[in-house]
């Protein structure tokens, strides 16, 4: 598998996690998750791919790719995305 299909399959497996939620909502979800979590090198390979119209792309990930291009981050979609103090409890170990 390539790196770009290994991407492909990344996102549209968070896009699938959060697809009970509705598209819309699982959309900026899966935007704010990718965004939140990887890598500009990451985010570049899968916009590219993105534009590709043979992508592998699931409907809901690509809403969130093109949310993501076009606008920028969304707010934060879920508490698995807002970062508090370090001194708090219940941080992420992200990163």
């Amino acid at each position: 598998m390539s790196t770009e299909d290994r991407l492909v399959y990344m996102a549209n497996q968070i896009a699938r996690n959060f697809a009970i939620a509705g598209e819309k909502p699982a959309a900026l979800a899966t935007a704010d998750h990718i965004d939140s979590f990887w890598d500009p090198m990451m985010k570049t390979r899968i916009f590219a791919r993105a534009t590709r119209p043979e992508s592998g792309l699931d409907p809901i990930t690509v809403l969130a790719i093109n949310y993501l291009m076009v606008r920028g981050a969304p707010s934060a979609q879920s508490q698995a995305t807002e970062f508090g103090n370090v001194s708090q409890g219940g941080g992420s170990d992200a990163g």
